[in-house]
């Protein structure tokens, strides 16, 4: 596929054919995703390759939490999880709101799940002492995660970036063997998609595009 083309239909993929991933063809999506950049070449990315279905049942299981609270904020006509403005939806509201199952079963139903971590280490977490939460750290390894799924894409095949289960991060590092100084980043669910989408609905340029000033004419 033309690389625009693959940039113009890499959808989230939630739904998969029992269509297996062959090692070699996810070898090759590897080998061509590790080009990305990272702070200083070091390339602090870490990748686990996820088939065993009680594995994938352990991931979905540490989903649930993240879930139900993800669910019972939109409910509230609210932007889960984010970090500016405060949640009034109370703990007793979130334990009885029912997860949708596409944010916790999808894991399951995946041909292949990957825990992609980084190495805390080796990241230039340049925000690190500002009053807001971190987000620079994501330069070193969202540029490969993404890889992945253009490769992915490239292939035939496609997934999706979830983050739901890192809310239980501790769990998912201690069931996976994973190193305290590791972050996971991402989880993607890797597949033949069961039904392809091909026109994406986004912003145009001009909506999120400012000339020298972040209030100054759109582009």
């Amino acid at each position: 596929m033309e690389l625009y083309d693959v940039m113009r239909t890499a959808f989230s993929a939630r739904e998969y054919t029992d269509e297996p991933v062959p090692d070699k063809l996810l070898y090759r999506i590897l080998d061509n995703s590790r080009f990305a950049s990272s702070g200083g070449n070091r390339q602090g990315w870490k990748v686990i390759v996820v088939r065993k279905k009680e594995s994938k049942q352990k991931i979905a299981e540490l989903a649930v939490p993240g879930a139900k609270r993800y669910a019972a904020q939109r409910i509230a006509g609210e932007n889960p999880f984010n970090t500016i403005d405060p949640s009034s939806v109370d703990d007793e509201t979130i334990q009885n709101t029912p997860p949708s199952p596409k944010l916790n079963m999808t894991y399951v139903d995946a041909p292949v799940v990957l825990v992609v971590c980084v190495d805390l280490k080796v990241v230039a977490s340049m925000d690190r002492d500002l009053d807001r939460v971190g987000v620079v750290s994501g330069a070193s390894i969202y540029p490969f995660v993404w890889n992945i799924l253009l490769s992915a894409r490239n292939e035939g095949f496609g997934g999706r970036i979830t983050t739901i289960p890192i809310t239980r991060e501790k769990e998912l590092q201690e069931y996976f063997r994973i190193p305290g100084h590791f972050a996971v980043s991402a989880i993607l669910t890797i597949g033949k998609p069961a039904k392809l989408l091909t026109k994406l609905s986004r912003k145009p340029v001009s909506e999120f595009t400012m000339v020298e000033f972040f209030d100054g004419k759109n582009l």
